[in-house]
């Protein structure tokens, strides 16, 4: 059987919430250190989407954080989290796909990773987003 290539939405998304564990960890160290892992390579696309998160993180936490309705960001699961900032990312700064793609893609992410509840809270806190932009 083949093994299926990781997109790189997927790919920023595994980075993003590895730096969730690892704060004191850069952006930059963590692609470096992906480099020798055989599960993960993080392509120039999904590079250039890290480093756009990194380059604007309080500003897509800020998004977040003013779609949430009656949360806290320390209560988003680590895996709704990294989805939402690569989604928000997307969806305010790349506009790289149609915003219905953006926001199912994310939602698949936390179908494969997370919870039933990660995907129906990244799906209403991005379908927010996306109306307000």
């Amino acid at each position: 059987m083949a093994e299926e290539k990781m997109s790189a939405r997927e790919q920023t998304f595994i980075i993003v919430f590895e730096k969730s564990f690892n704060s004191d960890v850069s952006f930059d160290e963590l692609i470096e250190f992906s480099a020798g892992c055989e599960n993960i390579t993080v392509s120039e696309k999904a590079k250039k989407m890290i480093t756009g998160i990194r380059d604007n993180f309080d500003e897509i936490d800020g998004i977040i954080e003013n779609h949430l309705n009656k949360w806290k960001m320390n209560r988003i699961s680590k895996v709704a989290l990294a989805a939402l900032r690569t989604g928000v990312f997307e969806l305010a700064f790349a506009k790289s796909a149609p915003v219905g793609v953006i926001v199912n893609e994310s939602v698949n992410l936390c179908k494969k990773y997370g919870t039933d509840e990660d995907k129906s809270f990244v799906n209403g806190v991005l379908g927010s987003v996306a109306r307000d932009m």
